[in-house]
């Protein structure tokens, strides 16, 4: 390893991995296809970046870090201090079949490998007004799933103790609740559920104030309208795809939209075969999900879309063939925004309405 008091590194390429953590940044450094340096830091952005400055001084820094809890704060600060970084889906970096050591100084330095090799590629970086405004959607999004586990939590109790015949299918409600509370003569049964309960009642306060606030976000997204006239978009899956992608003709083509909703079939080639299986399922998770929703619903309410999948899932399977839909339907919402029209129903030309 070289040492870096004697190592000028003015008019090199110096490519590091940040393997993030809570409290630490575990970072490894690489030049001409050697790692010269592994450190660990306090996660602090501003102090790594001016590590990185001191240590490199003269070289044009490149750096890649897994997207995940500790959102875009690291990204920005390096920019800021003049280095190229880049985000990347954890699912883009590549494992090997036999590797199964896992240590920090070991990613960052697989980062930092695939990184000069070329073979990482950064997701789309949200503004910080973009990433405020989707926190309304996202927290929604967990408060709805936090009070899907009480529910469950409270059929559980009631399974436990036999108080739910085999054959009740009604989804758990409130009045249901009280329906089979009443009926019981347990005190420590009720002391139970009532915590729960509280949690749910306190959770349905929340959300409805977080829907109110989604409402009238709305009213002031010049993007609305467009996501609206698509087939199968409601007013909160409107608000969460305008939210995570926002005017869609910023996707240059549809390779680039598909990929970042984690919408595009994996591949896997061999000499002159190429196979398509499943999705990647990189890219946004959020997305995936209501574009599939939309999806179902779409092919109810477009025809052209409708016969599309009619056309195609008795080769693929529903799961497939509405994946499919959803891909197209998508690249339709962004041409209707590439075009500055609203979405076009019933449009069997596809290549008409899409764009490169």
């Amino acid at each position: 390893m070289k040492s870096l008091k004697q190592a000028s590194y003015t008019g090199k390429e110096v490519f590091i991995g940040i393997d993030v953590h809570k409290k630490s940044y575990s970072v490894v450094a690489r030049v001409d296809k050697e790692v010269i340096k592994k450190w660990t830091t306090v996660a602090s952005p501003k102090e790594l970046s001016q590590q990185l400055q001191k240590y490199f001084s003269g070289a044009t820094i490149h750096s890649v870090y897994e997207a995940g809890f500790s959102g875009f704060a690291l990204h920005r600060e390096l920019v800021k201090y003049g280095i190229d970084n880049i985000v990347v889906h954890a699912a883009a970096i590549e494992v090997a079949a036999n590797d199964r050591v896992k240590t920090d100084k070991r990613d960052a330095q697989k980062m930092a490998a695939l990184l000069e090799a070329g073979r990482v590629r950064g997701n789309r970086i949200p503004t910080e007004q973009q990433e405020q405004r989707r926190m309304l959607t996202r927290t929604r999004q967990q408060l709805v799933e936090e009070r899907t586990a009480i529910k469950n939590k409270i059929r559980m109790k009631f399974h436990q103790l036999g108080l739910i015949q085999y054959d009740e299918n009604r989804p758990m409600s409130h009045k249901l609740v009280r329906e089979i509370v009443d009926g019981t003569s347990s005190s420590e049964l009720r002391i139970v559920i009532e915590a729960h309960w509280n949690i749910w009642r306190k959770l349905d306060e929340e959300i409805c104030k977080l829907t109110q606030a989604i409402k009238e976000q709305a009213k002031t997204d010049p993007n609305e309208a467009t996501y609206r006239s698509a087939p199968g978009v409601g007013p909160l899956s409107a608000r969460i795809l305008a939210n995570e992608l926002g005017d869609m003709s910023q996707f240059n083509n549809e390779r680039q939209l598909f990929s970042f909703t984690g919408l595009t079939p994996a591949e896997y080639s061999s000499g002159d075969n190429i196979r398509r299986g499943h999705i990647s399922r990189q890219g946004n998770s959020r997305l995936r999900g209501i574009l599939v929703e939309s999806a179902w619903r779409a092919i109810e309410k477009d025809t052209a879309l409708g016969e599309f999948f009619e056309r195609l899932y008795p080769r693929t399977g529903k799961k497939r063939a509405i994946v499919a839909v959803a891909r197209k339907l998508i690249g339709r919402i962004r041409a209707a925004f590439h075009n500055q029209v609203n979405y076009q129903m019933e449009y069997r030309n596809s290549k008409a309405l899409t764009t490169a």
